[in-house]
């Protein structure tokens, strides 16, 4: 019988969902189908059992129809149970009389016992759907709270919140955060008929609508999101009920979610911002603190000098006036490549845009060894290029500043000889520098191209931006510059470009 009532509701239900006429007539079709089941059983096993065992048909019935109808239908499919048992199978039969006592007190006790499984039929029921509901909206709101973990910008909180509340409520439903002026990002066909709503709902702080006690008029629930102080915006559902309170606490919860995740990112990037405020002002102070320092000594030597030179010339011989005008111009191109290195740095780490081209690394070199050979009286520079190296893309000035820092370092910090030695793959392009210096202590690869580290094994001075600038610059080229110990002694600089694969046509002769 059970299974009949089920083939029979779920026949219906696509038919009817949303239609509470048609629900209506399902259900006492239903009734109707349960009695007369019961009663067409009754009849086919009068000939075999006894009055009793066809009350039980009945009674099977009324506890089918109330756990699967509502109370109105199971309180009358318990009524008319009675009757029809009553009716079809009491002595005297087809008739509402009853002959006896025994007959009667059994009829009252079945309509008792009836009504008892009705009524506690319809509140098992009743309370299975809570409960499947309750754990439906549970299983929502963990895996709300899931994805919003995930979450890292406000529009993809809003959209799983949007999500969260279509899926719970037949909507439809407006979800709004704040745009940074702190107006509704709303659209415009939506902002005429529900902004008024969702601002008055932020500024009281608290749920509107049916059921809430506040502006009980609307005909949606409008819910803030947020506290007073940390409102992030505001959410419209549509179609509810006044009497629906558990629907209504499911919404504020998932709104609560919505408005702690909302928080949660501006908390994020308002720490971030901070920390980035921190970081600029303590490069700032390093970074003054250190041209200062590296500033004032040569500033020092050159009035030094100077001075010297002016006030006493006439007592001064020639070489001691050629050794102060050494030193001037000593401290002076110290002082440019100082300040060369510096704005080329703020230049790089504020993102300066690159002025690229397609360039042959052999005039690159070139003109490198060109300018340095000024430095290197010596001719301690040996260079390396082999012939048809492909062209790269790149800024030639900061290639060249780059190759002239190391070629510098190199000069500076080491005594023998120093190789500049270009090769290449199908991939990338190497240029190697390798000295016989006193090389970098183990560990120190990584720190000394960091901004105003200099290695304490040279002696030398320096404001330790060169090997930032170099490194910054083979960034901005999307290349790296690495460095590794040589055997034997010394150090090996090297930088690596990237080759395009597509490389410009030759010029025609």
């Amino acid at each position: 019988m059970r299974q009949v009532v089920l083939c029979a509701t779920m026949s219906f239900d696509a038919a009817e969902a949303g239609d509470p006429k048609r629900s209506a007539v399902r259900n006492w079709l239903v009734v109707l189908i349960l009695l007369a089941a019961a009663t067409l059983a009754s009849f086919l096993l009068d000939p075999y059992v006894s009055i009793a065992s066809q009350a039980m048909l009945y009674v099977l019935a009324v506890v089918v129809a109330s756990y699967t109808l509502p109370w109105v239908p199971s309180l009358a499919c318990a009524l008319a149970a009675v009757s029809a048992f009553n009716f079809f199978f009491v002595p005297p039969r087809w008739t509402f009389e009853v002959e006896n006592r025994e007959h009667l007190i059994a009829l009252f006790t079945m309509l008792a016992l009836a009504l008892v499984i009705s009524h506690l039929g319809t509140a098992l029921r009743r309370e299975t759907e809570a409960a499947r509901l309750n754990e439906t909206r549970a299983r929502q709101l963990q895996e709300l709270a899931t994805g919003l973990a995930g979450c890292t910008r406000p529009d993809e909180v809003l959209a799983l919140g949007r999500q969260s509340l279509d899926q719970a409520f037949p909507g439809p439903a407006v979800l709004a955060g704040l745009t940074p002026v702190g107006d509704l990002d709303l659209a415009p066909e939506a902002a005429a008929s529900l902004q008024d709503g969702m601002l008055c709902a932020m500024r009281e702080a608290a749920t509107l609508g049916p059921g809430t006690g506040r502006w009980p008029g609307l005909d949606a629930w409008y819910i803030p999101l947020g506290e007073k102080g940390q409102m992030m915006g505001a959410a419209c559902i549509q179609n509810i009920s006044a009497a629906d309170h558990s629907g209504r606490e499911h919404a504020q919860a998932l709104c609560t979610l919505i408005a702690q995740a909302l928080w949660r990112l501006k908390l994020t990037a308002s720490m971030r911002e901070a920390q980035e405020q921190s970081e600029r002002h303590n490069v700032q102070s390093t970074f003054l603190a250190a041209i200062s320092h590296d500033l004032r000594t040569p500033l020092a030597a050159i009035v030094g000098a100077a001075s010297s030179l002016q006030t006493q010339r006439d007592k001064l011989g020639a070489a001691e006036q050629e050794r102060l005008l050494g030193s001037i111009v000593s401290e002076a191109n110290y002082l440019s490549r100082v300040t060369d290195n510096t704005l080329q740095l703020v230049r790089l780490d504020n993102a300066g845009g690159l002025h690229r081209d397609w360039e042959a690394m052999e005039e690159i070199v070139g003109a490198v060894l060109a300018r340095i050979r000024q430095r290197d009286v010596a001719r301690r520079i040996r260079s390396s290029v082999p012939p048809g190296l492909p062209l790269i893309k790149a800024d030639p000035v900061l290639i060249a500043q780059l190759l002239e820092n190391l070629l510098d370092n190199a000069l500076k910090y080491s005594s023998g000889a120093i190789e500049l030695v270009v090769s290449q793959d199908a991939r990338e392009m190497r240029v190697a520098v390798q000295d016989r210096g006193p090389g970098i202590a183990a560990g120190e690869e990584a720190a000394i191209f960091e901004p105003y580290r200099r290695s304490d094994r040279s002696g030398q001075r320096g404001a330790g931006l060169g090997l930032a600038v170099c490194r910054a610059i083979a960034m901005a080229h999307g290349g790296t510059l690495s460095v590794s110990p040589r055997e034997g002694g010394g150090s090996r600089f090297t930088l690596h470009l990237p080759i395009e694969a597509a490389q410009p046509a030759p010029e025609p002769s």
